[in-house]
């Protein structure tokens, strides 16, 4: 957390599915200076990682609101990837509903299955998901997440051997491999909470944008323009040359529109 810099709101970044708010270092060594917030989730990353919970992404926007306390601050901006675009929509969720603590100025979304029956799930989160994903994740090794993680980037930008390493080891941290049939928990609630989720992108009345790397695997174009049919006009940054994860590899160009977005340096 930085804290003391710049004149806006608060950033607020929000990490996805299997990785940790690692993903957003580059991203924030090129922002212009502004207080910020970057945090692991439970069961991810650095945190604690307990066996037997079950890692709902109601907890998870719970854990948000605590972290936004500690910032004393009126309002902030929420960048949000993968997994963590379900934790920002049910924060959309709370403040239709007027239980949100704090206001939000702007919400950027990157490459996430917020309609999930239009996104194309990899082999491991299938498997994760089924009556065999406990062992699934006790057979995890670093040679199989290299493989399916380096799957996510795109061609013009795969996946470094340096990157692969430090991935592993924050996802292995605490035995966190050992849980991640329970760590896909989130895809369950995805179609357990479409109606309150979607119904929030479509009616949330603040600021909202789409950055999308349009070579994802994963969330694809056609999770993009479900989205967009829920928020049509919403503004889309489309990369048209990046995968999954465009804030690993092309911080830059992330970075330029988060700062356009929150009006940074405006």
């Amino acid at each position: 957390m930085r804290t003391g810099l710049g004149d806006g709101p608060p950033l607020v970044f929000l990490h996805g599915y299997p990785s940790s708010s690692y993903d957003w270092r580059h991203v924030i060594e090129v922002l212009p200076e502004q207080e910020f917030a970057c945090f692991d989730f439970l069961g991810f990353g650095l945190s604690d990682k307990p066996r037997d919970h079950v890692y709902s992404l109601m907890d998870q926007a719970d854990l948000v609101q605590g972290v936004v306390a500690l910032l004393d601050a009126d309002e902030m901006v929420l960048v949000a990837h993968d997994m963590g675009t379900s934790v920002a929509t049910e924060l959309l969720a709370r403040d239709l509903e007027g239980k949100l603590p704090f206001g939000l100025r702007s919400v950027l979304l990157l490459n996430g299955s917020m309609v999930i029956q239009r996104a194309s799930l990899t082999v491991s989160q299938k498997v994760l998901r089924g009556r065999f994903g406990v062992v699934a994740a006790m057979l995890s090794n670093e040679r199989s997440f290299r493989a399916g993680f380096g799957r996510l980037f795109s061609s013009d930008h795969p996946l470094s051997a340096e990157e692969a390493a430090d991935q592993w080891v924050l996802l292995a941290y605490g035995g966190g491999n050992r849980i991640l049939h329970r760590l896909t928990y989130y895809l369950h609630e995805r179609v357990a909470y479409a109606e309150r989720w979607h119904g929030a992108l479509r009616g949330w009345g603040g600021e909202l944008e789409l950055a999308w790397g349009m070579l994802d695997p994963v969330a694809t174009v056609a999770v993009l323009d479900a989205v967009v049919g829920l928020r049509p006009h919403a503004r889309v940054t489309r990369f048209d040359g990046l995968g999954h994860y465009p804030q690993l590899e092309s911080p830059g160009a992330v970075a330029a529109v988060i700062a356009r977005s929150a009006r940074i340096g405006a």
